[in-house]
């Protein structure tokens, strides 16, 4: 089953915000970038200096979400499904 394509509102927040995001994998840390900015990315999580993630281990592709645990491109994992003992996106979205 494809998954919906964005809406115009989250089109819209992400041309605002960064249209692409980096993530701790220990701490949940959240950085929105723009592809311009990759490259100024830190190479640690600036709150706990866990690994931050902002591509997907199997394919490259940039992370579009904040709660993304499966890649949009390839559907591989891009990080567990729990955060401190709690599920990150609810079944079925």
């Amino acid at each position: 089953m494809a998954k919906p394509r964005r809406n115009w509102i989250q089109e819209e927040r992400r041309k605002t915000l960064g249209d692409w995001v980096a993530f701790c994998l220990d701490c949940g840390h959240i950085l929105r970038y723009f592809l311009e900015g990759e490259a100024e990315l830190p190479a640690r999580c600036p709150q706990c200096a866990g690994e931050l993630r902002h591509r997907c281990p199997s394919c490259s592709a940039p992370i579009a979400s904040a709660f993304a645990v499966d890649c949009e491109e390839c559907g591989e994992p891009v990080r567990s499904a729990q955060l401190f003992g709690v599920q990150i996106r609810r079944p079925g979205r």
